[in-house]
């Protein structure tokens, strides 16, 4: 396998495996999305318990259909290696695609990705997120219930499973897992089947800064009542797709898998001037955005209405206040690396804790920049071609300072594939056994 499936190939592939294991595999239809494309769920196995797998939660993170079809294919021949893929005890819902509104934005991002050299100018070029407020797992955080959230919770409610898993690809770093609730002993063969397909685990992560972190890439959500939250927006993270099973006793692991590996992901030394790295950092996303957003703010004349464009939507959130929003939230952090030198080994002052913000650093400038680049290519007024070549230029000079700056290696999608897999398969063993 070198190259994702399309949504259409995942939705094809599980309707033949159907029809190969007739009475083992269903296939159905559980929503609709806001611009009327089905929300389908494929069905292996008749046990009573259940774990529940959401694939393509996010548009650009491609690696989930091929997962799904994976732990489809494996549940569905029968595969007893682990109890937790016994047909006969456990049932595995498959929701083959979350969003598809937004995929069918992304659609370019599986031949952009494919091969054996794929650049990170292509995927950018290719990718589309939709804002948070319009992110099917995010949005109940924002105050939205849309129509895929929906159709999400209202299978948590029916199926009420031991274990959700949410499938999603990192665009550069190592692997982690983030938890809603602990699962001991999933630490070990998470670790394990990262060194075994070649993928770093990764020590620190922007996306659970503040989280608990009681193992190398496992990252727990703290209590409620806890301070401890991300700078950048999650104060109500309960009212997310992720906690909705805890009200049945279940658990939800976040399995994030790498498109590219960075060199430094699991390299815990401490950074020799952490304080100074995260201001930098600060700098970089604060400037990147600042370009992007005063090429955007030329164009917004003859650019389609945000009513009317999803793109258009994402590069007003970004411009209003996205960039500055992320680098301020290292601000407590370079805080205190400038009062002393760690001990206690917190990812923010290691050398894979800052490389992991600096991924952050350089891709939001480059989210912002692709989407737009695919704009000005479409548009016809006179001054589309000139923006157009002046970004273009600043977009592939980012690409290469973000691939020479954090040395990054391609993960073959096989290896991320049998990761994110193997991680899965292990979460729902932990969580079956409790």
């Amino acid at each position: 396998m070198n190259r994702y499936p399309t949504v259409a190939e995942v939705t094809e592939s599980a309707r033949r495996l159907v029809s190969r294991f007739p009475g083992t595999g269903r296939l159905r239809r559980v929503g609709t999305s806001r611009a009327g494309r089905p929300i389908l769920m494929l069905s292996v196995g008749h046990g009573t318990r259940h774990v529940l797998v959401v694939a393509r939660p996010h548009p650009d993170e491609p690696v989930g259909g091929a997962t799904a079809l994976a732990l489809a294919e494996r549940v569905a021949g029968g595969d007893r290696r682990s109890p937790a893929t016994d047909p006969e005890a456990v049932t595995w819902d498959i929701v083959l695609c979350l969003d598809p509104d937004g995929a069918a934005l992304s659609e370019g991002i599986e031949a952009a990705t494919a091969g054996p050299a794929p650049t990170l100018s292509a995927y950018y070029r290719a990718a589309f997120r939709p804002v948070a407020a319009e992110q099917p797992e995010w949005a109940p955080i924002e105050g939205r219930q849309l129509p895929e959230s929906r159709a999400l919770f209202d299978a948590i409610d029916a199926l009420r499973p031991v274990l959700q898993c949410s499938l999603h690809n990192v665009d550069a770093g190592g692997a982690w897992v983030q938890l809603t609730r602990d699962l001991p002993g999933l630490a070990a063969p998470f670790a394990a089947s990262a060194a075994d397909v070649g993928i770093p685990v990764q020590h620190g992560t922007y996306d659970a800064l503040y989280w608990e972190n009681p193992a190398p890439g496992i990252h727990v959500l703290p209590p409620p009542d806890s301070t401890a939250r991300p700078a950048a927006g999650s104060e109500n993270i309960g009212r997310s797709t992720w906690c909705a099973p805890q009200r049945y006793g279940g658990a939800t692991a976040i399995v994030e898998v790498p498109l590219w590996a960075t060199a430094p992901a699991d390299d815990r030394a401490p950074h020799p001037a952490p304080a100074r790295a995260l201001r930098d950092l600060s700098g970089l996303v604060r400037e990147g955005g600042r370009r992007v957003t005063a090429v955007f703010e030329k164009a917004r004349g003859f650019l389609p209405s945000p009513e009317d464009s999803p793109p258009v939507r994402v590069l007003e959130w970004m411009a209003d206040d996205l960039y500055d929003l992320v680098a301020d939230s290292w601000e407590p952090l370079a805080r205190q690396a400038e009062a002393g030198p760690r001990t206690d080994g917190a990812p923010s002052s290691t050398t894979a804790g800052i490389s992991a913000l600096e991924v952050v650093a350089r891709r939001q400038p480059l989210r912002a920049a692709g989407l737009l680049l695919r704009l000005l290519h479409t548009a016809h007024d006179p001054a589309a071609g000139g923006l157009h070549h002046q970004l273009d230029q600043l977009f592939t000079a980012w690409c290469t300072e973000f691939e020479q700056s954090l040395g990054l290696r391609r993960v073959p999608v096989s290896a991320q594939v049998e990761l994110q897999t193997r991680t899965v398969v292990a979460a729902a063993e932990c969580a079956l056994a409790r």
